[in-house]
């Protein structure tokens, strides 16, 4: 069971709805997103239908629901979320390109890609601080330092900053620099570091992992959901598969699918997936038509000397192609882009 509680409730009520749920020996948990509060209800079946909660101030509807992840089901809200991220939109009624560094390796070459980035078209920037690898002896990231760099470039830029935590016990510091917390596809099933990302009061950027299915991706969320937050989008980044001619096999059906299922919003990230510049900017048009919420690619000034992923980074022709294909086809299907505040030099 849900309880959608009205934007004109108070914590009083709230708190109220809660205690209630409570001593009829039913678990409550709050969720917050940017336009809507909600009580996750758990307990059995005679719990469920003793509670009285429709009437109780503050309430707007109960609504029961079927699918194991309760919070973030379709069944919970028809429409899709708008999460907000810096003042930026990401959901339905937009098209949001977050673009930048697979990694942070400088300030010179975070600020360049950023630039780029926003030549582009994009609107937030992405930057690993952090890079877990399947190699130990693969570049790292450069951590705290990264995420300052990432800092100092908003500042310059005037794009609010994208970045990867790995580990429960970094949340705190990376929320510091950052205004959207992604969780990578080696994360999806971490659920310490889910439930810490939840309950941090940050969007949320949620990998699909390697190998998971619609339902494990949704049930990851809802670890998000249950420690209180909604803001969370979902990001599609390929799927391992038999074929080794690219590193992961885009699933492009999962963008319809899961908005089926659930009311979050769903983007794509064709250069994890791809893994090859060439592929980057068809995928990032397939993703487009089959109604993500957005892309998310990597950019680098000089690719051939990247410590990370430079094979598919995008620069100039292919990041020029990009740009003409986010400024055109989102709008045919009625999207509409964000704007930056001030026009890249």
């Amino acid at each position: 069971m849900v309880i959608v509680m009205s934007p004109q409730s108070t914590d009083v009520d709230l708190t109220a709805v809660v205690a209630h749920v409570e001593s009829a020996g039913g678990e409550a948990f709050v969720s917050r997103g940017v336009a809507r509060t909600i009580v996750g209800v758990v307990g059995d079946d005679d719990v469920l239908e003793a509670l009285d909660v429709g009437t109780m101030p503050g309430v707007a509807e109960v609504v029961r629901i079927t699918a194991a992840y309760k919070l973030v089901s379709k069944e919970n809200h028809q429409r899709t979320t708008t999460v907000s991220v810096g003042g930026v939109p990401i959901g339905p009624d937009t098209f949001t390109l977050i673009a930048g560094p697979c990694a942070v390796e400088s300030p010179e070459q975070t600020l360049a890609a950023a630039w780029m980035a926003r030549r582009a078209g994009a609107t937030l920037l992405r930057g690993g601080a952090y890079k877990p690898r399947t190699s130990p002896y693969a570049f790292q990231g450069l951590g705290v330092a990264g995420l300052r760099i990432l800092a100092e470039v908003r500042v310059e830029t005037g794009l609010p900053v994208v970045t990867e935590v790995v580990d429960a016990a970094d949340v705190e510091t990376v929320c510091e620099y950052a205004d959207m917390l992604q969780v990578g596809t080696r994360n999806m099933q971490n659920f310490s570091l889910l439930q810490a990302v939840g309950a941090a009061g940050k969007p949320v950027l949620l990998k699909r992992g390697l190998t998971a299915t619609y339902d494990e991706w949704l049930m990851a969320a809802e670890y998000v959901a249950q420690r209180g937050n909604l803001d969370i989008v979902l990001c599609e980044r390929g799927v391992r598969t038999f074929e080794p001619a690219v590193r992961n096999m885009l699933d492009a059906s999962a963008v319809p699918m899961v908005h089926a299922l659930s009311h979050l919003p769903v983007i794509v990230d064709p250069s994890h997936a791809a893994g090859r510049r060439d592929l980057v900017v068809p995928l990032a048009r397939a993703a487009m038509a089959v109604g993500a919420d957005g892309v998310m690619v990597d950019v680098h000034p000089r690719p051939e000397v990247a410590r990370c992923d430079g094979a598919q980074a995008l620069h100039g022709a292919t990041l020029e192609e990009l740009t003409v294909a986010v400024a055109t086809i989102p709008p045919l299907l009625g999207r509409r882009s964000a704007v930056t505040a001030a026009p890249a030099p």
